[in-house]
């Protein structure tokens, strides 16, 4: 027993290094069996994936199409695609984040009994003085936990086989009147945007980018709607439901593209109105399977939490304004050079969000399993989870790595003829596929701040790594052009990866601790 003890004392002491890193090789050997936690994380994981690569996906089917018309054109809808993305990520992207956590702990407590609930709690995992307090942040997850348990017994009820889930109703209301917000903003001020994004009045690129651009922002409220139900899905660990309305949304952008495009020869205007119909579609899908399973009607206004909603979400509103800048802002030094360079960053854009956006499944699934565990008090489940998503992330990383650094060379000519973009595009291929460990890692990272809830350094750390990047974007740009942009977008992604694995090495020694404590 004494021998015990001392393992014991000798493991809590361990440095902050390696005690992070014990847990993140923890179970290496069981990394490809789909044992319990391996088929949980797989069953979210892939149609979460694959649901959000759904849009990346229908924007390169457009940039195939359109990149048949001529560069000119293809240049202008990746700059009026950048912008909508931006106006989308901004005004949802905290919602979704923040609907995951918050469905995925009401739901987990509403399957507690009382004493359960009362056990959590109390528990000293969640006490003011414990150590583990600061991985689930000081922003409030023990809040989130005491919201959930009070609401268990009342508002969190069946109404035959549907829920009451107050944090849904929230989410909708939210993502409608973004929607809304976002369609006015983007079609009164979409000259203005352009002239910022490097679009001058008389270049080529002004008349469809604008086109592009003010048709598909009619589609905003649908895709914010989308998004805001689908992070309702993945709080209910449904990720093939958001996928299902997905394919079918984009079968019909596949189907309606080359007829509005070419058949009726609508060109960018076409593309867009085809990708506005889609949206639509997915969202109508969306919300017939949503009301089949939650009561959206809420008893009350106070049952909406808002102010849970707008606590949480305003951290991660700075956190994408941040993130997303830097990605708008490259696609903008690319549109200053020109339209062939600006064609061929859009073709290497679209191929490099699409592909890191599979490691973005791992990183729904991490959040998800996590904002459940921490909901019943099971930091052992955690703990596993966190380790392996993590091992996932590094080995699909390399995985594409290989996958893009071998097929676009081959690839690319799908998109376009042009010898002068094409020549452009093999530029960039080394920075999309060498990148891609990296940006596996930086979104599971991610996903496992989420499901912790730390949404304050997910915000703060962010903001540090724009600030760094947006500075070496204006610098090498303007010396290197087009392979500085990309060389600034690794620069990006590294400080992204470095600020998950920071905080990470800092709350894995608590995670260490609270199980050494444990056993």
């Amino acid at each position: 027993m004494a021998s015990l003890d001392t393992s014991l004392l000798h493991s809590a002491s361990t440095s902050m290094m390696s005690s992070p890193l014990r847990i993140f090789f923890k179970d290496a050997g069981r990394v490809f069996k789909l044992d319990e936690l391996g088929v949980e994380i797989m069953s979210i994981a892939l149609p979460a994936a694959l649901a959000l690569m759904a849009d990346p996906v229908a924007s390169l089917i457009d940039t195939a199409f359109i990149g048949h018309i001529g560069p000119t054109e293809l240049a202008a809808v990746g700059v009026a695609i950048a912008v909508f993305n931006q106006a989308s990520k901004i005004a949802i992207f905290p919602v979704v984040s923040v609907t995951t956590s918050f469905v995925a702990e009401e739901d987990a407590a509403s399957k507690l009994s009382s004493a359960d609930l009362e056990n959590v709690e109390r528990n000293e995992f969640f006490s003011e003085d414990s150590e583990m307090k600061e991985l689930i942040s000081h922003n409030g997850h023990d809040e989130q936990l005491q919201a959930s348990s009070s609401f268990s017994d009342t508002n969190t009820v069946a109404f035959g086989h549907r829920k009451r889930i107050p944090s849904a109703s929230s989410a909708l209301i939210i993502g409608g009147i973004l929607g809304l917000l976002q369609t006015i903003f983007l079609v009164l001020g979409a000259k203005p945007i352009l002239n910022y994004m490097g679009v001058t009045n008389d270049s080529p690129m002004m008349t469809p980018a604008f086109q592009y651009l003010t048709l598909r922002s009619l589609g905003a409220p649908a895709v914010l709607l989308s998004l805001a139900m689908q992070g309702v899905f993945r709080g209910f660990k449904d990720t093939k439901t958001p996928l299902y309305a997905t394919v079918a949304g984009d079968v019909i952008n596949i189907f309606l593209d080359p007829i509005f495009i070419f058949f009726l020869r609508l060109g960018v205007s076409g593309a867009a109105i085809a990708h506005v119909i889609s949206q639509y579609l997915i969202a109508v899908i969306l919300l017939w399977r949503l009301l089949q399973q939650v009561d959206i009607l809420p008893p009350g206004i106070k049952d909406l939490q808002f102010s849970r909603f707008l606590k949480n979400g305003f951290l991660l509103l700075l956190r994408v304004i941040a993130a997303t800048f830097c990605v708008t802002l490259a696609a903008s030094m690319a549109a200053r050079e020109g339209s062939v360079p600006m064609a061929a960053f859009q073709i290497c854009l679209q191929i490099w969000l699409a592909s890191s956006l599979l490691a973005d499944g791992l990183a729904v699934a991490g959040q998800a399993v996590l904002a459940s565990a921490f909901a019943r008090n099971d930091h052992t489940r955690a703990i596993s989870s966190a380790s392996r998503v993590l091992q996932w992330g590094m080995i699909l990383g390399l995985v594409l790595c290989v996958v893009l650094g071998t097929g676009l060379q081959y690839a690319s000519r799908l998109f376009t003829k042009d010898a002068e973009v094409l020549q452009l595009i093999h530029t960039g291929i080394p920075f999309v596929a060498l990148t891609q460990p990296i940006n596996a890692l930086a979104f599971v990272f991610d996903g496992v701040n989420y499901g912790a809830s730390d949404f304050a350094y997910s915000a703060y750390s962010m903001i540090l790594v724009a600030i760094v990047s947006i500075a070496c974007l204006v610098v090498l740009s303007s010396s290197y052009g087009f392979a500085g942009i990309w060389i600034a977008l690794t620069i990006y992604m590294s400080l992204r990866m470095f600020a998950g694995f920071w905080r990470y090495l800092l709350t894995g020694v608590k995670l260490g601790r609270v199980k050494v404590e444990s056993t």
